[in-house]
């Protein structure tokens, strides 16, 4: 009989603008530096540090030029935490509740 792994999740939900927030201060660049030198407003980049916005794939690259990290991984996190934060939506977990339970008669 094999073991089935268990599915490790945060505690909570962390936004990937909370890591690049991090980075950035970590290098002691300023929200509005960086903005204009990524070619975008100061507004979009703080609403990303601040999770209020999605890390998108133009925003990935434009960070991995900017500050050489790696968009896939950027792209990933973004994933993972939108995964997380719909499983943490209660109306949605009901109605995947429900249709697991209408296919499961189905077998």
């Amino acid at each position: 009989m094999g073991t089935t792994a268990k599915k490790i999740e945060p505690f909570y939900s962390i936004h990937p603008g909370e890591i690049l927030k991090d980075e950035i201060a970590y290098r002691g660049i300023t929200q509005r530096d960086l903005a204009a030198k990524m070619g975008v407003s100061y507004t979009q980049l703080n609403e990303i540090l601040n999770g209020k916005r999605p890390v998108n794939v133009e925003i990935a690259l434009l960070f991995e030029a900017a500050l050489g990290l790696e968009p896939v991984a950027l792209v990933n996190m973004q994933t993972r935490y939108n995964l997380q934060t719909a499983r943490e939506d209660s109306n949605l977990t009901k109605r995947l509740e429900t249709i697991r339970r209408i296919c499961a008669s189905l077998a």
